[in-house]
């Protein structure tokens, strides 16, 4: 019975990265010999053990064989005749397919090593093509280590390619793609995720209403990129350098799925298209099981965020109208999403990749004001009921349309 330590654990210490996870493989072993030891065995479809004090989760080695559609439809085999090397084939890339013995020795049977010195995400065999979630996790890893300089060799590009047209992607989970997603916004790239998809035709099955985008005209005037699948992808890459939040990368990712649905005839113009998109918003949400935080956040940004970028033109009275169905008042965090996202949409266009956003400090200043209103004043003033939530909407009103006179004579 051998341990080694295997996968994302073993790449990231070879890239001088910090470990999460820790995940090991066992070789030589049995279910009968590791219950023996004490360990838990937790897996249902291949055997999976806890280990005893630890609690960290070790595998038996074990191979894979395809026996039905989808990411789900293989039949495993763990025994002790499973080798290491038998083992590490089945892995995605050669990145991952590196293993530590318990003395530190590196094991690389399929040349993971130079892959990670010259910066390629390749698969280790043909049977790449089996699983059809390794699209979008060679996308997720081409992503998330873009700044390092990774890049998908061209053989493995193909392969990703093949599966896209073999159907095989529909046959994946809502729950699993969005784990996917969820993931790739913490990465520092994540609009890479979704180039890589297009580049190898599967964003068209995974996120139809982002692909449907490129190719869609916008005016130059307001957008020098023209394409609003360029502008959508440029403005997720703005959001990902002004917030770690994930809600915002989502809301800037779906911020414009209303140009979809602009008429043909009114191109490049796209009047209305910010509540146009919030149908479509609450389908792709309701697909993919999206957290409703996420999808709150998005409807608000599609839906307000023109009226955001003319903040200095709108009335008082709109102001306090955008506020109230934002419900801000109770959730005043939105606001800063909401702003932040809106930063992004400006910056995310050829030339603006600088640009500043006074709309944010304006409509700051606007809320910190009406938030400021006394209600205690008003119920001293003798009024009751709904009386008290109708002065309360004026005096808050009243309070912008004061800052915004102040602002004018600066």
């Amino acid at each position: 019975m051998k341990i080694y330590l295997v996968g994302g654990a073993v790449r990231d210490k070879l890239l001088g990265h910090a470990i999460k996870d820790q995940d090991f493989v066992v070789v030589g072993s049995s279910v009968e010999e590791m219950l023996a030891k004490g360990y838990q065995q937790v897996g249902k479809d291949f055997p999976v053990f806890l280990h005893p004090k630890t609690q960290q989760e070790y595998a038996l080695a074990r191979t894979e064989r395809k026996t039905g559609m989808g990411y789900q439809g293989f039949a495993c085999y763990a025994a002790k005749d499973v080798s290491l090397e038998q083992d590490l084939l089945r892995r995605d890339l050669t990145v991952n397919a590196i293993a530590e013995d318990e003395s530190g020795n590196l094991v690389d049977p399929y040349g993971g090593l130079q892959d990670i010195e010259q910066k390629i995400l390749r698969h280790v065999s043909d049977a790449f093509i089996e699983d059809p979630l390794r699209v979008l996790r060679v996308a997720r890893f081409a992503a998330r280590f873009h700044h390092l300089g990774f890049t998908i060799a061209p053989e493995t590009q193909a392969l990703m390619q093949q599966i896209a047209e073999s159907g095989e992607l529909e046959h994946l989970t809502p729950e699993r793609v969005w784990q996917e997603l969820d993931k790739v916004l913490s990465n520092n790239n994540p609009e890479v995720f979704f180039q890589v998809l297009r580049n190898c035709n599967a964003l068209k099955a995974i996120f139809p209403e982002v692909d449907v985008l490129f190719g869609i005209p916008q005016p130059e005037k307001w957008h020098p990129e023209i394409d609003t699948g360029v502008h959508t992808l440029l403005v997720l890459a703005e959001a990902s350098i002004l917030s770690t939040d994930k809600a915002i990368r989502f809301a800037s990712l779906t911020h414009d799925l209303g140009k979809a649905l602009s008429p043909k005839e009114t191109l490049p113009k796209h009047h209305g298209h910010g509540q146009k998109g919030v149908g479509v918003i609450k389908r792709l949400c309701q697909r993919l099981r999206v957290p409703n935080e996420y999808r709150d956040l998005a409807i608000l940004v599609s839906d307000q965020h023109q009226n955001i970028h003319n903040a200095f033109e709108l009335k008082a009275e709109t102001v306090i109208k955008i506020f109230d169905k934002a419900d801000f008042w109770r959730k005043p965090q939105r606001l800063k999403q909401m702003l932040t996202c809106c930063h992004a949409d400006m910056r995310g266009r050829f030339g603006f990749e600088n640009a500043q956003y006074p709309q944010q400090a304006y409509l700051e200043s606007c809320f910190e004001v009406a938030s400021n209103v006394d209600v205690k004043q008003i119920i001293l003033g003798g009024f009751q009921g709904a009386e008290i939530k109708q002065q309360l909407h004026q005096k808050r009103i009243e309070a912008v349309q004061a800052l915004k006179q102040q602002s004018q004579t600066i």
